[in-house]
């Protein structure tokens, strides 16, 4: 093989590896965001979650309609199992709390909000995207002030909630100038806010830590009276429970996904579950909304240090 050829092999050798490496970079690249044939979907608990998953249909079915993909509910048994599921890639779209986002987002941000709902005014609730803790307890008993509360039964909801356990330890410790577990009693976990509700109203605890679209619910349900409790602190106010996915999806999936959740309003069928959780539309949420929720946890962690 003259010289003149073997350059010109060489060359052509260069330029056809060259080719192929653009390929597999570009088909890499390709790969790199996850496009599943079924979305996972999962909510933190709570004492109606089997009947906020029959009202998330309309919500479900037009996600499915829209990805072109099937729709699986996972059912967890704590807030803890939802961001688990959201960080071993089993569960693609969730509910969480606005603490158990920022827990999960600070192991791996990966697990992106990406809207939430404005709630209606109700009993407690206010308008927009927000929502506080409240401290109640038992109309008629002798806790009527946080004062009276000293050495009592606390309930509080769950480790990763929001209202119903980092607030208290973080915000209303100060009001009390002393730790939760100090100046209580007794700290219970009750397991959901409603649940919390109806503890109080049975004097199964002698108060607690609520969200207030939650004890709305409870109300709305007739299960208590507004007029049965006492209110005895709130908190400032907090962001409303964000919707997240985990962002190593496709991004034309994503798209779809915020599709789903921000145009409800528009849709006649998903009325019954905008009534659910009390609100006529979502608003699309940031990272950034929830830098609130990451200074109580600061907070909290240096306080446990």
């Amino acid at each position: 093989m003259s010289r003149a050829i073997a350059r010109l092999f060489s060359r052509f050798s260069v330029l056809l590896l060259g080719s192929f490496l653009l390929v597999v970079g570009s088909n890499a690249m390709a790969q790199e965001c996850e496009n599943p044939e079924a979305l996972t979907f999962a909510m933190v608990p709570t004492e109606e979650t089997i009947a906020e998953l029959e009202l998330y249909k309309p919500v479900t079915d037009r996600l499915a309609a829209l990805t072109g993909k099937k729709i699986e509910f996972f059912m967890p048994t704590s807030y803890a199992s939802v961001v688990e599921g959201l960080l071993s890639d089993f569960v693609d779209v969730a509910v969480l709390g606005p603490y158990s986002y920022v827990i999960a987002n600070s192991k791996s941000p990966k697990v992106e909000v990406f809207a939430t709902y404005a709630k209606r005014p109700g009993h407690l609730q206010e308008e927009g995207p927000g929502y506080k803790g409240v401290l109640i307890s038992k109309k008629g008993s002798k806790f009527t002030s946080i004062d009276t509360l000293k050495g009592s039964v606390i309930g509080l909801t769950d480790p990763g909630s929001t209202s119903g356990n980092l607030v208290p330890r973080v915000v209303f410790s100060k009001e009390i100038n002393d730790d939760v577990d100090n100046y209580f009693g007794k700290v219970v976990y009750t397991g959901s806010h409603e649940l919390s509700t109806v503890a109080v109203a049975e004097g199964k605890v002698d108060a607690a830590f609520v969200a207030s679209h939650r004890f709305d619910n409870v109300v709305d349900k007739g299960e208590v009276t507004f007029e049965d409790f006492n209110f005895l602190w709130s908190s400032p106010a907090i962001p409303q429970d964000p919707f997240v996915y985990r962002n190593t999806l496709c991004d034309d999936i994503k798209s779809k996904v915020r599709e789903t959740f921000l145009g409800l309003g528009d849709q006649a069928d998903a009325k019954a579950f905008l009534d659910n959780v009390k609100s006529n539309t979502f608003v699309p949420m940031s990272s950034a909304d929830y830098d609130v929720i990451r200074d109580l946890k600061k907070a909290k962690d240096a306080a446990n240090q």
